[in-house]
C-alpha cells in the first residue's frame, strides 16, 4: 500500500493552486484536522489534512489544506480527482479523492453549515439571516487558481483556502464587517469554517487556522476584467470611432466601480481602526518599495534603464506630511470585481498572494487599491493590442493610440468617481508612487509567469515621471 505522503506530494505539486512551482520541496508531514461531519449511508467519509511542505532552497514552511473523499470502492465518475489507495488511520483502506470534485463529498460541508455541529475540531460557523439550500449541487469553478470555488447550486459558494496561515483570514474578516454593515458592494458571508491553529512546544494563545468561507453566490455576474477586455475589441473593431462613441464605451462602468471603491474605503474606515502615520513612516515606506526595486532589478534587468526616475518618484513620498492608512483590500484589480444587475462587486479580500499574512492584515493607504485599479485599466487594452493579430498597413499603430485613448479615458472616469473632487498634489504624488511599486511588481510577475507580455508594465514604467 503506498504512503500517503508519496502520493500527495505529485498531486499538490501538478495541482494549479499550488503556489510553490518551480521551487523543489519535500512534503514532511500530513496532519488530520478532522473529519467533515454531514456522512450519509453509502457516501464517503470526508476529511480534511493539512500537508506541511519544506523547500529545497530555504524558507519557512508552508501548509497546504487538501480537503480528501474515502471511498471503500473505486469510484469511475472520479477517476480525474483520483490521488490514491492507501490505509487510512481512521477509514482504513480505501480509495481516495480531491474532494472539491465530489457532489457527495461537498454535500457533507454543506449540511455541516445548514446545522453546524458543535463539540469538533472543525468549527462550522454561520452569520443569521439567509437559509442555505442544502440539496442544492456543487459544481467546482475551473478557472480558480490559489485557491477553491465550489458552488452550491445557484444559492451559495465556497472559497476553500489551500493555502493556509495560522491567524485571522482577511478575506473572511473584511467579508464578516462589510455583510454586517449591509454593503453592497461585496457578496454577503454567509459562515466560514476554522479550526485551532498548529501548537509548537510551548507556545500559547487563541490563533486559528482559518480553512473556508461560504458567501452568496452573485448569479448574475460578470467578471469586469472581461467586461473591459469586451469593451476594447468594440473599440477596436470600429476602425473610424473614438472611445466615448462605440456601443462598448466602458467610462460609465469605471466611474460606478469608482464609486463603489469608494463606499466600500468609508465602510471599512467605520469599522476598522484608521491611523495618521507621520512623514518618518513615508520614508520606510519609500524605502520598502527602493528594495523591491532593488530585488526585481536581479529579474527584470531592463528596468534599469528606469531605476533613476523610479526612486525619484519613491523620493518624493518623504517630503510628504503624512498619510491616513486604513483597511483596504490589498490586490485590487479589475480581475478582483464582478458586474452584477444590482452594480458592481468587490471580491477576493484576501490580499497580496506573496505577501505573509500578517502583513496582508495591516493598514495601508486606500490609494493602493487605486492604484491597482488605475494599472489594469492601463492593463486591458495593451493585452488586447498585443493579442488582435496583424493586418493591413497603420493598423497596428492605430491600436496602440487606441489603447492608450482607452486607457486614459476609463482610469481618467474612476478616478474621478472614486475622488470625487480633484486630487491635492500630496495626494498625486502618494498615488504616483503606488503605480509605479506595482508596475515594477507586474514586471517581475510577468518575467516569471508570461515573459512575452513583460514589455505591457515595462512600457508603463517608462512613461511613469513623463508629463
Amino acid at each position: 500500500m503506498t504512503d500517503p505522503l508519496e502520493l500527495l506530494q505529485p498531486f499538490i505539486e501538478q495541482s494549479r493552486w499550488f503556489g510553490g512551482k518551480g521551487r523543489a520541496f519535500t512534503l514532511t508531514g500530513v496532519r488530520r484536522l478532522g473529519e467533515v461531519p454531514g456522512h450519509v449511508a453509502d457516501g464517503p467519509r470526508v476529511a480534511i489534512d493539512l500537508a506541511t511542505l519544506a523547500y529545497e532552497d530555504g524558507g519557512e514552511d508552508e501548509y497546504y489544506q487538501v480537503p480528501l473523499a474515502f471511498y471503500p470502492e473505486p469510484q469511475a465518475r472520479l477517476e480525474h480527482a483520483y490521488i490514491g489507495e492507501w490505509a487510512d488511520g481512521d477509514f482504513g483502506t480505501s480509495h481516495v479523492y480531491d474532494a472539491v470534485h465530489d457532489r457527495e463529498a461537498m454535500a457533507c460541508w454543506l449540511r455541516s453549515f445548514a446545522a453546524p455541529p458543535e463539540g469538533l475540531a472543525l468549527s462550522f460557523h454561520r452569520l443569521p439571516g439567509h437559509e442555505l439550500d442544502v440539496e442544492a449541487h456543487s459544481t467546482l469553478f475551473t478557472g480558480e487558481q490559489s485557491n477553491s470555488s465550489v458552488a452550491f447550486g445557484e444559492d451559495s459558494l465556497l472559497k476553500v483556502f489551500r493555502k493556509i496561515t495560522p491567524g485571522v483570514n482577511p478575506d473572511i474578516a473584511i467579508h464578516d464587517v462589510l455583510t454586517r454593515a449591509g454593503s453592497e458592494h461585496v457578496a454577503a458571508l454567509y459562515g466560514w469554517l476554522q479550526c485551532p491553529a498548529l501548537r509548537q512546544e510551548g507556545e500559547n494563545g487563541d490563533a486559528v487556522l482559518q480553512l473556508a468561507m461560504l458567501q452568496q453566490f452573485l448569479r448574475t455576474a460578470t467578471d469586469g476584467w472581461d467586461l473591459a477586455l469586451a469593451s476594447v475589441r468594440n473599440l477596436f473593431a470600429e476602425a473610424d470611432l473614438h472611445a466615448d462613441e462605440v456601443g462598448g464605451d466602458f467610462a460609465g462602468e469605471a466611474a460606478r466601480l469608482g464609486e463603489a471603491l469608494a463606499e466600500t474605503h468609508h465602510t471599512l474606515a467605520d469599522h476598522f481602526p484608521v491611523e495618521e502615520r507621520a512623514s518618518d513612516d513615508l520614508g520606510a515606506l519609500a524605502a520598502a518599495m527602493n528594495r523591491r526595486l532593488d530585488a526585481a532589478l536581479d529579474v527584470v534587468p531592463d528596468l534599469a534603464a528606469h531605476a533613476d526616475e523610479l526612486r525619484h518618484v519613491y523620493a518624493a513620498l518623504s517630503g510628504l506630511p503624512g498619510v491616513r492608512v486604513q483597511r483596504i483590500h490589498g490586490d485590487l484589480h479589475l480581475g478582483q470585481t464582478l458586474r452584477t444587475v444590482r452594480g458592481w462587486k468587490i471580491v477576493d479580500f484576501e490580499g497580496e498572494p506573496a505577501k505573509p499574512l500578517s502583513e496582508r492584515a495591516l493598514p495601508d493607504s486606500p490609494w493602493r487599491d487605486v492604484a491597482g485599479m488605475l494599472r489594469s485599466f492601463d492593463y486591458a487594452p495593451r493585452v488586447v493590442e498585443r493579442t488582435w493579430g496583424e493586418d493591413q498597413e497603420g493598423a497596428i499603430e492605430q491600436r496602440a493610440y487606441r489603447a492608450a485613448e482607452w486607457s486614459t479615458r476609463n482610469r481618467d472616469a474612476f478616478l474621478a468617481a472614486y475622488a470625487g473632487r480633484d486630487l491635492t498634489p500630496e495626494e498625486r504624488t502618494l498615488l504616483e508612487a503606488y503605480v509605479a511599486d506595482k508596475a515594477v511588481y507586474e514586471t517581475v510577475y510577468e518575467t516569471r509567469n508570461r515573459p512575452t507580455w513583460v514589455g505591457i508594465p515595462l512600457a508603463a514604467v517608462a512613461r511613469i515621471g513623463v508629463s
